[in-house]
């Protein structure tokens, strides 16, 4: 039997769709196709060059780039030559975190667009394991280390003029259960972990998913989330791969803001059957077109409502869509959909019949909307540990508000805090085995033994099946910070140089659960609070006395962002935004502190609930709010 790699499920699917198009790509003059065929010569060429510059199995190449054919080009070429690929965010902005994971994987070579160059121009002279830079882009000067990905190519086509049988060989040394991919996340501390998944990991997965949900070869997707992102990786980029289906990148700007600008278009020049999405792009989704429905007038605006009110009458949850009474709804809800609906279908292309969301939990609101106009936003669930789709919803089996049906060959299981494995219905946390799940993790075995335990991987995350045997998925079983877009971060590192730094802060807790941003519940230290007003000779009881205060807190936190003393400590992102200050600190007495003296983050959630969900409102996010000026006067 063939080894079950990437490369292998790259040329069996050419061999079969040879003459379908695999990538769609608009370089500015709209899209052109690059057929399975002509990506296969591309790729044994970029593998090739890599070959000539001495790149042998299990050497490290990172890539950082948007989403584009070379990205494609560039992962499967590394894979052929049996080194790992460490594809790296574009948006690691901070110099010392991107630094860490080449200098952490011992990446040999980067692969880099332009728009990313200048960071690692700036970074490389301490990296002494870094090689060579190739370039996406025709640069206008290049560097003595540097060379243009054509010009590698070429040099690769040479190569296999002269050795061919050398290529042949080593492209059929790679096994199975080889590394593919380290893929950098957060850990437990300011550090990130090196997730290393292996061939099989991702064929795997791809199997799995193409169970769960069959991709015709008709099939084209717009792959709008970054292609390092695991589940566009896996779900877009090879699930498409493997079944003769087409991808297209989005067209790129000069800026971030500029390629977002390009989605729109693209989807309607695209018409995509079905996109991947994460909450962040749905609520951008949904308020374009609630935009759009109000500057038509109220009496469009009024009929959408009710169109909207019949349709989630008639859907329900999904599963019991059109059921009972629901049945009576049918021909108002058609007409609906004929006059209404179909017209915000038509925005997106036409033949769209679907969306797959993961990255985070989608909200339930947004699930409705979504299926009510006709293009349902399927919830699914996974983490880049298990490659990352563990369960999704379906357009024959779902139920709104769940995370779906488990994938085929993966075994899963709710556990209490003691590993016990729990019935259906009960809370807990999710742990997975199958063939999809991580060796572990690069150069971290206490990351390891912590997260996988006889072959079982503890996802950290909190669910419950229910009598449908659908999963739940709650959020965090443990500490993690989850934005809006699927991006995780361990709180921990920053908390404590918080408290550390500052004379200020006693305790602080951060939270962020699919929010927009990143909050903190600070303790004060009250002494040295007092201290510091008696200093400056003001007082915590006059409404001036208590600004001054809040802003002094406030200007203690902003010394991690950019210009701050401690800047570049912790990605910005996870900086809070917003403050609430509390009267009260974290003790064991309270039980917002175990016996170990570790804030317990559930309970402190649950209490200052209310707290928390002023902070992401406008008047919550200024410090000097009502709400910190009692706490702080009552010091």
């Amino acid at each position: 039997m063939k080894e079950r790699t990437l490369p292998n499920l790259f040329e069996e699917s050419v061999n079969r769709y040879g003459d379908n198009i695999l990538m769609w790509e608009n370089r500015g003059t709209g899209y052109e196709g690059t057929t399975y065929s002509a990506m296969r010569k591309s790729v044994h060429s970029f593998a090739a060059g890599l070959i000539n510059y001495g790149i042998t199995n299990g050497d490290r190449i990172a890539l950082i780039s948007e989403g584009r054919n070379y990205w494609v080009i560039s992962e499967l070429g590394i894979l052929f030559t049996g080194a790992i690929n460490v594809p790296v965010s574009t948006k690691v902005e901070e110099l010392n975190d991107l630094k860490f994971r080449l200098a952490h994987s011992g990446s040999r070579m980067v692969v880099v667009s332009q728009n990313n160059l200048d960071k690692i121009r700036k970074i490389k002279n301490d990296l002494p394991d870094l090689e060579k830079i190739i370039l996406l882009d025709k640069p206008g000067k290049k560097d003595e280390d540097e060379i243009f990905i054509e010009d590698l190519m070429k040099e690769g086509d040479e190569f296999l003029k002269n050795y061919k049988r050398e290529f042949e060989a080593r492209i059929n040394s790679v096994k199975e259960n080889d590394y593919a991919n380290i893929c950098y996340t957060s850990g437990t501390t300011a550090d990130p972990k090196g997730i290393i998944l292996t061939h099989r990991n991702y064929t795997a997965n791809v199997e799995q998913s193409s169970k769960l949900l069959p991709i015709p070869e008709s099939y084209v997707s717009l792959l709008m989330l970054p292609w390092d992102h695991a589940f566009a990786h896996t779900a877009g980029i090879y699930t498409l791969m493997k079944n003769g289906a087409s991808m297209a990148s989005v067209q790129q700007g000069r800026t971030p803001m500029e390629t977002l600008k390009n989605v729109p278009k693209n989807i309607k020049e695209i018409r995509p059957t079905f996109l991947l999405s994460v909450p962040a792009l749905a609520k951008n989704f949904r308020k374009n077109i609630e935009k759009g429905i109000r500057e038509k007038g109220a009496v469009v605006e009024k009929m959408f409502n009710a169109a909207l009110k019949t349709a989630y009458e008639y859907n329900g949850n999904g599963y019991n869509k059109g059921k009972g009474k629901k049945i009576f709804a049918v021909p108002l809800y058609k007409f609906y959909d004929k006059i209404l609906f179909s017209k915000i279908r038509a925005s997106f292309g036409g033949r769209l019949e679907f969306f797959i969301g993961g990255g985070a939990l989608l909200d339930i609101d947004l699930q409705h909307f979504f299926y009510a106009i006709g293009i349902p936003m399927f919830q699914g669930y996974g983490l880049t540990e298990a490659a990352p789709v563990i369960s999704a919803n379906l357009p024959l089996k779902h139920k709104l508000g769940s995370s779906g049906a488990i994938v085929t060959d993966l075994e899963v299981k709710i556990c209490d805090t003691e590993g016990v494995e729990l019935p259906p219905g009960a809370k807990g946390e999710i742990v997975v085995r199958g063939e999809n799940v991580m060796v572990g993790y690069w150069k971290n075995d206490a990351a390891t033994k912590e997260t996988l335990k006889h072959g079982w991987l503890y996802t950290g995350d909190l669910g419950y099946f229910d009598s449908d045997g659908f999963l739940y998925v709650l959020g965090r079983f443990k500490s993690l910070l989850i934005s809006s877009d699927g991006e995780k971060y361990s709180p921990e590192g920053i908390e404590e140089a918080l408290t550390e730094q500052s004379v200020y802060i006693e305790q602080v807790m951060l939270y962020n659960n699919q929010s927009p941003y990143t909050v903190a519940l600070v303790v004060p230290n009250k002494e040295m609070i007092l201290h510091w007003a008696n200093e400056n000779k003001i007082s915590h009881h006059s409404s001036e006395g208590q600004t001054a205060i809040l802003k002094m807190l406030e200007s203690e936190v902003s010394k991690f962002r950019s210009g701050g003393i401690s800047a570049g400590q912790f990605p910005e992102r996870w900086i809070p935004s917003a403050i609430a200050v509390l009267g009260e600190g974290f003790t064991e007495q309270n039980k917002f502190m175990n016996s170990t003296l570790k804030i317990v983050r559930g309970r402190i959630t649950e209490f200052y609930q209310n707290r928390i969900d002023f902070l992401f409102t406008q008047e919550g996010k200024d410090i000097c709010n009502h709400q910190n000026r009692t706490i702080i006067g009552r010091l």
